[in-house]
């Protein structure tokens, strides 16, 4: 098992290094282009990023806009634009969405392509700019449950004036786009404009492009659009001329329904690798437990990463993790350092994986909040109990086996047990026996009919194999295989 998962371990830090240094020769490669922009004095064209956002508003919208964005200040990208088309969906995504909007710190923008309709119409708001295709219609953003029923009066006019607060905040600058949006999503309020009726109350505001372009006041301002156009390259040779910009678009993978279905199950995946691990640990060989435990951690980093949330870092933690376990049990036995520093590691890469950190985030304040870390903190609790109730399960289901001896101390076996605290050194030391359990490298032996807890000297001893004690030390017993 040693070589296998030191082979394992390398290669995986071998395609992390790679992964790395390519994302360092990409970086190196836009600072060069900025350096030589300067030494010239021409004005770099600006960096677009656009990012769909399709289909009802669901995690896996979450899950891009989370990627997305992050890349977006990754690559120092001057505006973002999302490219909506959806029905609307959850309330809660919804806000949560809006929020990350504010960690990047460049222009904003949606494309509405063709419908912002409900929840749609919430993220549009909270962006700087609102573009519209030809064919674009915002609004209709009633508050309603899951089930499609109405949400009962007390609940939506709580609701109704949380939104309307946060509504208010991000409209500050825009003459009406606050009223727009109340327009939208609460029936009784009546919009009127220069003497001129747009939503009577008893209806919800839904604008086609046109509507959303119509000019109003003194000065005239558009009523909410921002620019109307058949495409995004389009509005942006308005807005930067053409050349001014370079356009770039996120790589939307169809993983993200995928995903949300995993971090649904985020503990279940996390309680069951851990367990299938360390069964792997407690077992001669290399085999199924192992590979069963690699591939549902490997699914639990796979579906926080998809999340925007795990790295290449936490992989790699959580990989150097392993190898200080590896050498706490396989080489160096008993030397206790490596065995907490890689308990730490694991535990701090899993926690890590699942905790939303944004580029830039901690610097000149907090990087770490009880708020950040709850659900991460949660999640680990709930696999840890997962796992240890899993490995009861095993012991009763598989008693005894191999599984009950590697997993449940022998407080259940004979009552002869002694422990070296009870026996003088001298009746044990250079004495032989024979080992009643398998010594990983920590088990039983027995010794003239009596059986004592003791200690593999070197790596680990088979199951019924003759031993010879060799020391005694803080009353623990240190035996070896003893070939005759």
């Amino acid at each position: 098992m040693t070589s296998v998962f030191k082979r394992s371990i390398l290669s995986l830090l071998f395609l992390l290094s790679f992964i790395a240094s390519s994302e360092g020769e990409t970086s190196l490669s836009e600072n060069r282009e900025s350096l030589v922009s300067a030494e010239t004095g021409i004005e770099t064209p600006k960096l677009v990023f656009v990012i769909p956002i399709n289909e009802a508003i669901n995690q896996a919208n979450l899950f891009v806009l989370r990627r997305g964005l992050k890349e977006a200040i990754r690559k120092n990208v001057d505006m973002v634009i999302l490219d909506m088309d959806t029905p609307g969906g959850s309330l809660d995504i919804c806000l949560e969405m809006m929020e990350m909007l504010d960690y990047f710190e460049g222009q904003t923008a949606t494309y509405i392509n063709p419908d912002a309709i409900s929840a749609g119409a919430f993220i549009a708001s909270a962006c700087d700019k609102i573009y519209f295709s030809t064919k674009g219609k915002m609004g209709a953003a009633a508050v309603i449950l899951g089930t499609g029923e109405d949400v009962p009066d007390t609940a939506r006019m709580k609701i109704e004036s949380y939104l309307l607060a946060n509504i208010r905040v991000l409209s500050e600058g825009y003459r009406y786009r606050a009223e727009v949006i109340r327009a939208m999503f609460d029936s009784e309020y009546e919009l009127i404009i220069d003497d001129e009726l747009i939503k009577p109350k008893g209806e919800l505001l839904t604008l086609t492009a046109k509507q959303a372009l119509a000019q109003y006041g003194d000065p005239s301002v558009a009523l909410l659009a921002d620019g109307m156009d058949d495409s995004i390259e389009a509005l942006l040779n308005q807005e930067f001329g053409t050349g001014g910009y370079r356009l770039e678009r996120f790589k939307i993978t169809y993983s993200e329904e995928w995903a949300k279905w995993l971090a649904n199950i985020t503990p279940i995946l996390l309680g069951a690798g851990m367990l299938f691990l360390f069964i792997e640990f407690k077992t001669p060989g290399f085999g199924v437990f192992g590979i069963v435990g690699i591939l549902l951690l490997g699914l639990f980093f796979i579906s926080q990463n998809i999340a925007g949330l795990a790295g290449n870092e936490a992989i790699l933690f959580f990989a150097l993790g392993l190898i200080c376990l590896g050498v706490e049990i396989f080489i160096l036995p008993g030397f206790f350092i490596f065995g907490l520093l890689g308990l730490v590691l694991i535990i701090g890469s899993l926690l890590f994986a699942m905790t939303d950190f944004w580029p830039g985030q901690g610097q000149g304040g907090t990087l770490f909040s009880f708020e950040l870390l709850q659900l991460p903190l949660t999640n680990l609790v709930i696999a840890l109990g997962l796992a240890i109730l899993g490995a009861l399960v095993f012991a009763r289901l598989f008693k005894g086996s191999f599984i009950e001896r590697s997993i449940v101390l022998t407080s259940s076996l004979n009552s002869k047990k002694e422990s070296a605290e009870q026996v003088p050194q001298a009746e044990l030391i250079g004495k032989q026996g024979i080992s009643i359990t398998r010594l990983n490298p920590s088990g039983l032996i027995e010794i003239d009919g009596k059986q004592y807890e003791a200690h593999a000297e070197i790596n680990y001893i088979e199951k019924d194999k003759a031993v010879l004690v060799c020391s005694m030390d803080n009353f623990k017993i240190d035996v070896k295989e003893h070939i005759n």
